[in-house]
């Protein structure tokens, strides 16, 4: 019979300006473990709507036999900091830092895990440090950066139209032009410093590209849609620049944005057999 399940553990890691909460699930199998894992979660408020399907998918992983860290990153969640003060660059630090950790407490291989713009950050963190990833697992990946601040830049539009705050505030040209100027701007109740939207903003998903595999996961709202054009854009350019990557397909809701939180169970299963089957 299997022992007790092994909990979760909470935990602050020390970083140079400040901790960084940690959530560590440690592998249920009691052989060596399979692997280690680091999620890299999303952007602001598609963090908070995607925990739970994050917190399922690192109980998933966990009884596979793998060691998850999740890990908020400066400025977000209960980690040091306010978005005000985070940058593209202390991210990535934040990433390394969770890493060295896995490395330090599992001899195993590790896995990048990344969520929207968390995938885009995980393969950009990857490229630029030396430590070998055996392969990512890409939810939903941004494609573009320039387009992904501009949705988020119009969460400030659509508020003022919907708190009826009378004469049409400026528009999205408008408000990039006040990042550019170097203005932060709130939006949806974070701060957006312009150093951090000027590194998303020139961010390329297909220009991103490192030696590991790639398993690429895309949500559809209902079975045989096809992928959109620009992600299948960015497969065949990786594909032909002998990129190891594949896509699957999971039938479920937006999670990260929906009203109210949800779940996406295909997602989870699939994620779970892909890595089964990869990496035995």
């Amino acid at each position: 019979m299997p022992g007790p399940r092994r909990p979760a553990r909470p935990f602050f890691l020390p970083a140079g300006d400040g901790e960084r909460y940690c959530l560590f699930h440690p592998p249920q199998e009691e052989k060596q473990a399979r692997g280690s894992i680091l999620y890299v979660h999303p952007f602001a408020e598609e963090m908070n709507k995607s925990r739970r399907m994050a917190a399922l998918q690192a109980k998933r992983f966990s009884q596979l036999g793998y060691g998850v860290l999740q890990i908020d990153l400066f400025g977000c969640g209960d980690s040091t900091g306010d978005m005000r003060d985070a940058s593209w660059e202390t991210w990535q630090q934040d990433l390394d830092l969770g890493a060295s950790w896995l490395r330090q407490w599992m001899d195993a291989p590790l896995h990048v895990w990344g969520l929207r713009l968390g995938a885009m950050l995980a393969l950009d963190f990857a490229r630029r440090q030396t430590a070998e990833v055996e392969r990512f697992i890409l939810w939903q990946p941004v494609i573009s950066g320039e387009a992904f601040l501009s949705q988020f830049l119009r969460m400030k539009l659509a508020n003022a139209i919907i708190s009826g705050s009378g004469a049409p505030g400026p528009g999205v040209r408008e408000l990039r032009e006040t990042l550019r100027a170097g203005m932060p701007l709130e939006v949806a109740g974070y701060e957006l410093p312009p150093a951090l939207a000027g590194a998303i903003d020139a961010l390329r998903l297909e220009d991103i590209r490192c030696g590991s595999p790639v398993d690429w996961f895309e949500i559809v709202q209902e079975p045989g849609r096809p992928l959109p054009p620009a992600s299948r854009r960015v497969l065949d350019t990786w594909t032909a620049s002998g990129i190891d990557c594949r896509l699957h397909l999971a039938a479920g809701p937006s999670f990260w944005i929906s009203q109210e939180i949800g779940e996406c169970p295909e997602l989870i299963d699939k994620t779970c057999s892909t890595l089964s089957e990869t990496c035995p």
